[in-house]
């Protein structure tokens, strides 16, 4: 069917509902300036009047339901959180509308009733969002002040919005969402992310692209409960498979072609988290240290306003947010900036009236995927982040896999691992006697290299996977809520040795935490039989750990428990030419490997 062209401002297919509680408006034109638009459902208070406004903008289709979207998860909302009305990963419009506020849920472009190209993530889509921002800021039913509020996608793009600075845009909740598209999602250290990017892209975004007339089952693995299929509504027609098609930009075709920042695709994806100039709480979750976790930390520290905080959690990726206690702590900050009820003293500054950081003190061993278990850790405020008293020790690796503070190995020896994880990990282990904390940037340094193969050849390049690891003095590891549910270790860091090359003149560069620009002109690859440095960035962490109790910090060339979905395993990626073969950790006075940990 061929589908008309739509009149920005025609509202052609737009409808209002009178509920019990609330003003339904669905597909609301928004305008954008190059002659396109955007759609909108604006959920409005039945009390006509001026309203602050929180926002969202996004490509899993507005109109798709939460309780087909994610059966399972659905059900485990509280009742207070959920309707008809709810959308995944978004506020619920019943509940806010009856706090005094407007809630505009809007399709990103190509998605869902937005017509045109879906290019996700993009500069494009930033863009429109904050035409979307300007708009709602003078409608008849808008203060004029704008918050935004969800979590993963319905985060990071507030980052985004934030650095062009619209006019409305009053503050932000970005929560568990990322900053930086290249280093904590689709390239951690340089290496390809595909299988995150892949699953998402099947099941959660090109399934909703406009026009799309097939309905589909969202999955989310064999113990999640099936729903109805779902899809957009098509009111003005189906695209054909082939011409949708050409109306999108698929990243999992895009992250493996494009493998640099200096690339126009990864640099079109790039912008300044010094530019946010509103008030900002990033809430990362500790347990997310394979997508989020990395991107809300280093918001919080690089954002430019002054009134910034960082909040950290526990727990499932889609459950906390709507959880009382955090639906509280959300509509203070909300309430503080947008309607200028200050319950907590946001509006002071931080430190002045709320801590800057709240950290979570993650202590023994209640279990994971239980709310619980969650609720067993304690919180205490911080002044910074990183905590101000902390002192950065090293932990020496030995040949013998022990780790030993203040003692390097001296012996010439080397530790050999196949490539591309075709070999179980190596493991250095470290007692303590005495309970320690543990919380902030872990940073690690391995000498690799690699060997001649029998015909001569040689790979030419290393990928290193890090993961520190939490036992109980009776040899249990302890396992930490992962984003599905599911049991993840403490912590996890990446690296391509080829692109081990740290700017340390960058604003960026920290010493606890080594900058890298990943362009094509810092590939190095390696020469065999010789040893390279290779500082790997580790992700940021907190745990208190017990007497009695091992930190093992684990060294492997491939992704080991824990990695869950996010796996890095894409053939074109990680070839058998360039990486396989043997890998060596080389040891003695002059090659140095370590593992520094934050504590306070």
């Amino acid at each position: 069917m061929t589908i008309p062209h739509p009149i920005p401002g025609s509202n052609a297919i737009r409808r209002t509902e009178r509920r019990a509680n609330l003003v339904f408006d669905k597909n609301v034109d928004v305008p954008m300036k190059d002659g396109g638009l955007c759609r909108a459902n604006v959920y409005l208070p039945l009390e006509e009047g001026r309203y602050p406004v929180i926002m969202t903008m996004g490509p899993y289709g507005k109109d798709a339901p939460y309780s087909e979207f994610h059966v399972k998860s659905f059900k485990e909302l509280p009742d207070e959180q959920k309707s008809d009305l709810s959308a995944w990963e978004t506020p619920h419009p019943d509940y806010w509308v009856s706090q005094g506020y407007v809630v505009v849920r809007i399709d990103e472009r190509g998605n869902g009733s937005s017509p045109g190209y879906l290019d996700t993530m993009s500069a494009s889509t930033s863009s429109d969002f904050a035409e979307c921002v300007e708009w709602a800021a003078v409608q008849p039913w808008s203060t004029g002040k704008i918050g935004l509020l969800g979590i993963s996608y319905y985060g990071g793009t507030q980052w985004r919005v934030a650095a062009r600075k619209p006019k409305g845009l009053t503050c932000i909740i970005p929560w568990e969402g990322m900053t930086d598209y290249y280093r904590d999602r689709v390239r951690q250290g340089g290496i390809l992310s595909n299988q995150f990017v892949k699953f998402w892209w099947n099941n959660q975004v090109v399934t909703m692209q406009y026009g799309n007339g097939e309905k589909s089952v969202r999955r989310w693995g064999p113990n999640s409960l099936v729903g109805e299929p779902i899809g957009p509504e098509c009111q003005e027609g189906v695209i054909l498979p082939e011409k949708l098609a050409t109306l999108r930009s698929d990243q999992t075709i895009d992250n493996a072609k494009y493998r640099y920042l200096d690339e126009p695709y990864h640099a079109s994806r790039v912008y300044n988290l010094g530019d946010i100039e509103v008030p900002v709480l990033s809430v990362a979750n500790l347990g997310g240290n394979t997508l989020h976790l990395r991107g809300n930390v280093m918001g919080y520290l690089e954002a430019g306003t002054k009134n910034k905080w960082l909040w950290f959690i526990s727990g499932r990726h889609d459950l906390p947010f709507y959880l009382p206690h955090y639906v509280e702590l959300q509509k203070s900050f909300l309430d503080a900036w947008l309607k200028g009820k200050d319950s907590r003293g946001w509006t002071k500054g931080p430190n002045n009236g709320v801590p800057a950081v709240n950290v979570l003190v993650r202590k023994g061993n209640p279990g994971f995927n239980s709310t619980a278990a969650e609720a067993t850790f304690a919180n205490r405020p911080e002044t910074s982040w990183p905590i101000e008293r902390t002192r950065y020790e090293k932990f020496h690796l030995h040949p013998d896999l022990s780790m030993r503070l203040d003692s390097p190995a001296t012996e010439s020896a080397q530790l050999k691992l196949a490539g591309l994880g075709k070999s179980d990990p190596i493991q250095f282990k470290v007692t303590f006697d005495k309970e320690t904390e543990i919380a902030g940037h872990p940073l690690a340094n391995l000498v690799v290299g690699v060997e001649k193969r029998e015909d001569g050849t040689a790979p030419k390049d290393v990928d290193l996977f890090v993961t520190v690891r939490h036992f109980d003095a009776d040899g249990k590891e302890i396992f930490y809520t992962g984003t599905a549910g599911d049991p993840v270790p403490l912590v996890k860091g990446w690296l391509r040795a080829s692109l081990r090359k740290i700017d340390e003149n960058s604003p960026r560069h920290r010493a606890y935490l080594p900058h890298r620009n990943y362009l094509s002109t810092d590939v190095s690859y390696l020469e065999p039989d010789t040893p390279y440095d290779c500082l790997v960035e580790i992700w940021p962490t907190a745990v208190v750990v017990s007497p009695g109790s091992r930190i093992v910090f684990e060294v492997a060339t491939g992704d080991t428990q824990g990695a869950a979905i996010f796996l890095h395993h894409e053939q074109t990626d990680r070839s058998e030419e360039d990486f396989g073969g043997t890998n060596v950790i080389h040891f003695g006075e002059a090659h140095q490997n370590w593992l520094q940990l934050p504590i306070v």
